[in-house]
């Protein structure tokens, strides 16, 4: 991607090597503002070895202003067997508090709408907390559309575990 001049002097550009404590420090921010202050268990290392290791399997738009980053997409590739072609499924989306208001969200997500259409992708995903009025408001202006019909279901720990030893 090249690197975009946006309002008041901050830069879009895809993350590079360096970028991993600004990383972690936003998706420690996303996760404060969706009240899980405490869940975040990622650490720089992991960061590094998946955003910039010897096969990344997830990349990161980010927005930097005053030598900080201050705003995030992170996604990666999804592929639909409908449609026989991959999309992006956009993981996290997160803009400061005190930089919200500058067009930063909305050029981070037309980021990966961009890469989309450069790819001939047929999807740009994401999901959004029900109690999130703010963004739903902002994805509503977008033109994303809820998928009301669809429900994310989740295997995490045990129950993660206890299902992979049925294939043993």
């Amino acid at each position: 991607m090249t690197p975009r001049t946006l309002a008041d002097g901050a830069v879009l550009r895809a993350a590079q090597p360096g970028d991993e404590d600004g990383l972690l420090e936003a998706i420690r921010g996303l996760a404060v503002y969706e009240r899980e202050p405490d869940a975040v268990e990622n650490t720089v290392e992991a960061i590094a070895e998946t955003f910039f290791g010897a096969e990344p399997k997830a990349f990161a738009h980010v927005v930097v202003r005053g030598g900080a980053i201050v705003g995030i997409a992170i996604w990666f590739l999804t592929y639909s067997t409908w449609t026989g072609r991959h999309g992006i499924w956009l993981e996290d989306l997160f803009v400061q508090d005190d930089q919200r208001g500058r067009g930063y969200g909305k050029a981070l997500i037309a980021s990966l709408a961009a890469v989309c259409v450069e790819r001939d992708y047929s999807r740009l995903e994401w999901t959004v907390l029900d109690w999130n009025e703010p963004s739903i408001a902002f994805y509503r202006s977008l033109g994303a559309v809820p998928m009301e019909e669809w429900t994310t279901r989740r295997l995490t720990g045990a129950e993660l575990e206890d299902l992979a030893r049925v294939v043993g």
